[in-house]
């Protein structure tokens, strides 16, 4: 039975579909099987593995939205034991669509449980925003991984997604688990990155992962290539 791992932030730039992906690329080349469920509607994680959706065989949205199979619409990555779900630009209006639907919270829960014994780990790549789709992917998932950019206003909202899980774990899902903060983009060489982190660890102490994510060009141009950076340049600081 995989393990479910959203990865979350309602604000932008944040890291999370290059954690995404590159965390599901990582565990794969452990020997890992594993899924990456793309539920952005802006698509990158699917580009970012070189995937462009048919929009014959179906994508994200017909497993919310439609009555299509998740297992008919699985894309095969060029790294091995990787699949994609991938997303489309009609998930932009799944958020209003789900709203007159019964148990519409538990879409995505509902459509990955067909495919969960078929691979050890699904990650999920979720929206910018704090929508269904976000609660989604929350309701869907055992664990929560929180990217948070080491740059000014970092904590601005941090605050509000753990309100949100907290009522997630009240009314929908009591076994909800925040594995911890994710420090992405960080730069040693800037006086606020370091404060930052200061403030982020103190803020949530016991939340935050050691392991801190620098400032990378050979991390932010892996997605041009279609592959994940441990692929494109597996020396490199933000491998």
């Amino acid at each position: 039975m995989a393990r479910v791992i959203s990865i979350i932030n309602q604000k932008g730039g944040t890291g999370k579909t290059t954690t995404a992906i590159n965390l599901g690329a990582a565990l794969a080349e452990q020997g890992k099987y594993v899924l990456l469920a793309d539920l952005d509607p802006q698509a990158n994680a699917s580009s970012g593995l070189g995937v462009k959706a048919d929009p014959s065989i179906g994508n994200v949205y017909d497993a919310l939205i439609g009555d299509k199979s998740v297992s008919d619409m699985l894309y095969k990555t060029p790294e091995k034991n990787l699949h994609l779900l991938p997303a489309h630009e009609d998930l932009s209006g799944a958020n209003i669509e789900l709203v007159g639907l019964e148990q519409r919270e538990f879409k995505l829960k509902e459509a990955l449980v067909r495919v969960r014994e078929n691979y050890d780990y699904i990650i999920i790549d979720g929206p910018p925003s704090l929508g269904l789709l976000t609660i989604n992917a929350l309701v869907a998932s055992d664990e929560l991984i929180i990217p948070v950019q080491c740059e000014y206003y970092a904590l601005e909202g941090l605050s509000q997604l753990l309100q949100t899980v907290d009522l997630i774990k009240q009314g929908l899902h009591p076994d909800l688990k925040v594995l911890g903060a994710l420090l992405t983009m960080y730069y040693r060489r800037i006086r606020l990155s370091e404060d930052v982190v200061t403030e982020v660890r103190n803020n949530f102490p016991h939340h935050v992962f050691k392991t801190i994510i620098p400032r990378n060009v050979r991390l932010a141009e892996a997605p041009s290539f279609g592959r994940p950076v441990l692929s494109q340049a597996s020396w490199s600081k933000g491998a």
